[in-house]
């Protein structure tokens, strides 16, 4: 039955992880097929290492070679990492059913819940990261951040240098920003009176004529 509950319990848990976080957000679905392929592997091992005897080394081995997966005909970021190790641990808390059976339940739900709020948009929606070339050599940091917060119309600007090229007249840099909030001008709504709203379409008569 324990096994059963966490079988369920993950079939959910990926599902919500692969396409409602990660698919309605980010639109890869290549990634998408990733995760719950990864997810699915992970469970099948670890209820094959569970029928036999096996040591705590080869499982955290197992852990270890699972966990350096990256794709290298493509690149991808730092978040879709997480979102890798986030299946794999789903895929484990299923693959092993610990006792009591509704820990299984619990942990993935906590899990999930720390994902959709980490990578909302609410959290940090206006701190930024790029590598970029700047097209000039700026040897002064000042000057640099200050050309950088002109640039993205950012209030914090957080920058490091990784190469200046003073033949090529280039800087290119990492660098983290956050924009500032955006503010409408808006200018005083003043409604026309009934005088001043005939003296314009006397105005424009007149205009036509």
């Amino acid at each position: 039955m324990s096994l059963v509950l966490a079988l369920a319990t993950d079939l959910v848990a990926i599902v919500i992880l692969a396409y409602v976080l990660y698919f309605r957000r980010h639109r890869r679905r290549d990634l998408l097929l990733s995760y719950v392929a990864l997810n699915i592997g992970v469970v099948a091992v670890t209820l094959a290492l569970g029928s036999v005897e096996v040591g705590v080394g080869l499982g955290m081995g197992l852990f270890g070679i699972l966990s350096i997966i990256r794709l290298r005909s493509d690149q991808i970021t730092q978040q879709e990492i997480a979102y890798y190790f986030t299946a794999l641990a789903l895929g484990l808390l299923a693959g092993l059913h610990p006792d009591p059976a509704w820990l299984t339940p619990t942990l993935s739900a906590l899990v999930l819940v720390a994902i959709a709020v980490l990578d909302s948009p609410m959290v940090a929606s206006s701190t930024h990261r790029h590598t970029l070339t700047v097209d000039r050599a700026i040897t002064d940091q000042d000057e640099l951040i200050e050309h950088l917060k002109a640039m993205f119309s950012a209030d914090t600007v957080r920058v490091e240098v990784l190469d200046i090229d003073l033949v090529r007249d280039t800087t290119l840099v990492d660098v983290r920003y956050k924009t500032k909030p955006h503010r409408r001008s808006q200018a005083p709504h003043s409604p026309l009176t009934p005088q001043s709203a005939a003296g314009a379409r006397r105005e424009h008569s007149v205009e036509l004529q």
